[in-house]
């Protein structure tokens, strides 16, 4: 369930990017209605199941997201029937740009393993503890993670194309967003949490030293240490 809703919103998110919406004198793209959520099933992925199984799902949502690129771009250069008017509308829509395409692909990468990373470290430094201490470390890996992913996309996609102070006025006003996204979230997301831990009987707790955090490697030694 958890592996279907993570990927559907990263794909979504995706396609839903290309509409730009104003709110005041701010615009965002409107894949920021769903995209934090991303972040927000990783903390919960990591904190019931720990590091391990939460890099799975990330790989996971790295290859189906390059699976939809991948589809609408060969869809896109597939010659239009005579009837068909609206190969435009689909290129400014579905196109494929692989400059933006890489962005996204390479911020998701390195923000999802920053945010899974340091909740999976946080939460052995504070031995698991819940209340305010789990939803500071929901808050403190969404800050890193989505740091990650909004300087690494708006360098990728944008440097050399749009005027410096521009991506750097950009990178803020969406950092500030989704944090805030994340912390109206917090109750949900930590009754959500526990609430998992109970259905399931898991609450795992990484130990950094036994942990594998290589993002490549395919499988990690993790604690056996459960909370009862």
């Amino acid at each position: 369930m958890f592996t279907g809703i993570f990927v559907t919103v990263l794909v979504v998110a995706t396609v839903a990017s290309t509409k730009i919406f104003s709110l005041g004198s701010f615009t965002f793209p409107a894949g920021l209605l769903v995209f934090p959520i991303t972040f927000i099933f990783n903390d919960i992925l990591t904190e019931v199941y720990g590091y391990s199984r939460s890099r799975r799902i990330i790989w996971t949502g790295l290859g189906c997201q390059a699976l939809a690129g991948l589809t609408f771009w060969i869809v896109g250069i597939l010659p239009p029937a005579s009837f068909w008017n609206h190969q435009a509308a689909y290129d400014a829509v579905l196109g494929f740009v692989p400059r933006v395409a890489l962005a996204g692909l390479t911020a998701y990468f390195c923000g999802e393993f920053a945010n899974s990373v340091v909740l999976s470290k946080m939460k052995y430094v504070e031995k698991g503890e819940r209340g305010l201490k789990q939803g500071w470390r929901f808050v403190a890996s969404t800050m890193v993670g989505e740091a990650v992913d909004s300087i690494v996309f708006m360098s990728i996609a944008f440097i050399g194309e749009i005027p410096p102070a521009a991506i750097v006025s950009t990178i803020i006003t969406l950092y500030i967003a989704k944090v805030l996204y994340e912390i109206v979230a917090l109750p949900f997301s930590i009754r959500f949490a526990n609430w998992v831990k109970k259905i399931e009987g898991v609450d795992y707790i990484d130990t950094p030293q036994l942990t594998n955090y290589n993002p490549f490697a395919v499988f990690s030694i993790r604690s056996t240490h459960q909370i009862e």
